[in-house]
């Protein structure tokens, strides 16, 4: 059975890539578009309707210029084959609205990735389709290096953990610098240490999160620690530099 195919809806950009961002991380949904307002969303249904392959649900904002989510939810139910909505919004005054057209679920901003999960679960089990995500394969002795979506003017690439030397912070986004350059990311610096500490990264600053294995030197100067990673020379805060030399001179003991 194929996965859902769903459109995402905000006027807003970063929210946009922030909610497609998990969207398409969700392993139930297999394909995710994208709309910046209310026509443009209503355009696409249609087209996806009359080509026959119609969109499983809408994760839609409310206040948009033009149409906005509430009209455009009502225009949706009328369809012969009305998509699920899904509203994705930072106001709590139009659930009443959103219980009106039967609306799938109603999500307040900012998003939790499992509150966005149990949405898709609904999504799904009213689309007759696997309400829960597919069972994991067994994993291999050497698993494979996670991989990191990144949009770039509409085009969706993935950068491998692996390919990574540092993680730099910037404000609720990352940005994975790489031998190929910076990608901008919506995932906070904390969440990316958490799940990359088995693949070798530790933090070194509340900014920066590095590769072990690419760390080129260490410096001390005059009580001040720095590494080079990729050519670039980065800060260690004086509460990481101990952890931080530990971990290199275990790795250096290790037999290769």
């Amino acid at each position: 059975m194929s996965g859902l195919r769903v459109l995402a809806v905000d006027d807003e950009a970063p929210a946009l890539d922030d909610l497609a961002f998990w969207l398409r991380a969700d392993p139930r949904i297999e394909e995710v578009a994208l709309a910046r307002d209310g026509a443009a969303a209503l355009r696409q249904v249609d087209r996806a309707l009359a080509g026959r392959r119609p969109i499983d649900a809408v994760f839609l904002d409310i206040r948009m210029p033009g149409l906005d989510g509430v009209v455009l939810g009502r225009l949706l139910a009328q369809f012969a084959r009305p998509p699920r909505i899904v509203y994705v919004t930072a106001y709590e005054e139009h659930a009443v609205d959103a219980f009106e057209i039967k609306a799938a679920d109603y999500l307040l901003k900012p998003v939790r990735p499992e509150r966005l999960a149990e949405a898709v679960r609904r999504v799904a089990e009213e689309a007759g389709r696997p309400a829960e995500p597919a069972a994991a394969p067994p994993a291999d002795p050497a698993p494979s290096p996670e991989l990191v979506p990144v949009e770039l003017a509409g085009v969706t690439r993935f950068v491998a953990a692996a390919d990574v030397w540092y993680v730099e912070a910037q404000g609720d986004y990352a940005r994975l610098h790489t031998p190929s350059g910076g990608h901008l990311v919506r995932i906070p610096l904390a969440a990316l240490e958490e799940r990359w500490r088995a693949a070798g990264f530790v933090r070194i600053h509340r900014s920066h999160l590095v590769a072990l294995r690419h760390i080129e030197e260490l410096r001390l100067e005059s009580g001040r620690c720095t590494v080079l990673v990729g050519g670039t020379e980065l800060p260690v805060s004086r509460r990481h530099t101990r952890e931080l030399r530990d971990l290199l001179v275990r790795n250096a003991r290790k037999p290769q």
